[in-house]
């Protein structure tokens, strides 16, 4: 099994990783291989797909070329600076040149304790191993950048958490895993050299155009922001939280990464929260993009003595024009949210109140126990009539559709003064707008069948619905409805691995 690895960050980047093993497993057992993933790659699916792929995503027996280690990174977490956290059970195996000449990473995550455990086990439950393969594949198909699951193995042990759970081992391939935290790493040791060791790797790695800018750093800050700035966005289109947003876990690739107690919205509230360790919703549906401006200015910190040298070693100016770029990360996201709100509500020209009419629509739903999928979904179906004879199944989604008595008619004049064919445009917004998520019911029953039976049907099944999120087929019905509000209330996620 040849991965021809080139291990550019293990062989630049010293003082960033420890060189660590993954802890030896009882008895492998390969789960789920993503084939097309792995085809991406360059990588032999079938040959993956066997008892001996399993004794490698296991991390049993590892292919040449591979150099486990084990990353150093920072963070603040809710709001509280930890100076070191790094992979307390993740390994990063090393890296491939994919077909298209993209590097990406190879990682383990629960494969055992390394330096950085701080007194955990550095294991991971099954659980949450098909929940993070789930979303991260749910997102891919939505065209939102993520890391992916590569392969998902079973260890034939148990770990322990609130009860003896089956233990496993997710394969993630990521653009690369550095984070606002490695940087924030460096920084709090004071390691000048290595910083420009960093943000030069990451330049040439993910900003390539920047490089022969006057002010490199600056513009490796400004093209973070952006690109965070269109992540959230895309986050927000559908209705994503993530949930844990600490600094360590933003990338600089732009990728989402970890899917501890994320999940998708249903019933549409902005103060939204689902993660049971976030009890003063800091990291709320309507708190993502500060949230993610707050991260962007402590990655500016720790740039900063770069920053300075830039700005001719004078300090206060380089605050300053960093406050500027951080200052510019507002508009930008709202001009990506409302591209893809536009597309979402079938409008194909920009006009000035079209801010105005998408915030109004949200505002609309809240306090109506309004499925946030469904109504934009719902107003593609409207779309397909350029009157209002096909209103009807939106107008069911809300406890009083008087709501809508005021808006309707604005967003209908709008689309219409655009002339563009009613089907057509109807077609256009189903191709954005899905019919299908991770409901947390089915991801929860999916996960329970595993973990509680052995049994992968429901995963399966679900997993191939949320590849298609756009395909509406009647045999998938069930997996288009949130569940009851009753069933619903109080759904809290767990960081699991």
């Amino acid at each position: 099994m040849n991965f021809s690895f080139d291990n550019s960050y293990a062989r630049e980047l010293e003082g960033l990783y420890v060189p660590w093993k993954a802890a030896e497993v009882p008895q492998p057992k390969l789960i789920r291989l993503n084939h097309a993933l792995a085809e991406e790659m360059g990588l032999d699916a079938t040959a993956l797909d066997s008892p001996e792929g399993a004794q490698l995503f296991s991390g049993n027996k590892l292919p040449d070329g591979t150099a486990t280690i084990a990353l150093a990174y920072a963070g603040h977490q809710f709001g509280g600076f930890s100076p070191q956290l790094g992979d307390g059970r993740a390994l990063l195996l090393g890296e491939v040149i994919d077909r298209q000449g993209k590097r990406r990473d190879i990682a383990f995550k629960g494969s055992g304790r390394t330096p950085f455990s701080r007194g955990g086990d550095g294991k991971a439950a099954l659980g949450p191993v098909l929940r993070e393969y789930l979303i991260g594949e749910a997102m891919h198909a939505l065209g939102i950048p993520t890391t992916r699951a590569l392969a998902a193995v079973t260890t034939g042990e148990f770990v322990r958490r609130e009860r003896n759970l089956p233990g496993a081992v997710l394969t993630r391939v990521a653009a690369s895993h550095i984070r606002v935290g490695s940087f924030q790493f460096v920084a709090a040791r004071g390691d000048e050299p290595l910083l420009k060791k960093l943000a030069d790797y990451v330049i040439d790695r993910h900003y390539p155009e920047i490089k022969a800018a006057e002010k490199p750093y600056f513009g490796l800050l400004r093209a973070l922001s952006e690109r965070q700035a269109a992540l959230i966005a895309r986050w927000m289109n559908v209705g994503f939280i993530h949930g844990v947003m600490n600094t360590d876990n933003m990338t600089l690739s732009g990728e989402t990464i970890d899917y501890g107690p994320c999940a998708f919205m249903d019933r549409y509230d902005p103060k939204t929260v689902f993660s049971s360790i976030d009890e003063y919703g800091r990291y709320a549906y309507m708190n993502q993009p500060p949230i993610a401006n707050w991260n962007l200015a402590r990655f500016a910190e720790a740039l900063l003595p770069l920053l300075t040298a830039e700005a001719g070693g004078d300090q206060d100016r380089a605050v300053e024009e960093a406050m500027v770029i951080l200052g510019d990360f507002q508009s930008c996201y709202e001009g990506h949210w409302l591209a893809g709100m536009r597309a979402k509500l079938g409008l194909a020209r920009e006009e000035d109140g079209d801010f105005a009419l998408a915030q109004d629509f949200l505002a609309g739903m809240e306090g109506q126990g309004v499925d946030f999928t469904q109504a934009f979904r719902r107003l593609a179906d409207a779309a397909e009539a350029a009157d209002a004879s096909r209103e009807g199944w939106l107008r069911q989604l809300y406890a009083d559709d008087k709501k809508l008595d005021a808006w309707l008619p604005r967003w209908r004049a709008r689309i219409n003064a655009e002339a563009a064919d009613p089907a057509q445009r109807a077609q256009a917004m189903l191709a954005v707008n899905p019919v299908y998520i991770p409901r947390n019911h089915k991801v929860e029953e999916a996960l329970d069948a595993a973990v509680e039976l052995g049994n992968y049907a429901p995963f399966e099944q679900l997993l191939a619905v949320l590849q298609q999120p756009f395909s509406e087929k009647p045999e998938w019905a069930a997996y288009a409805e949130p569940a009851a509000a009753e069933t619903s209330a109080g759904y809290r996620t767990f960081c699991g691995t």
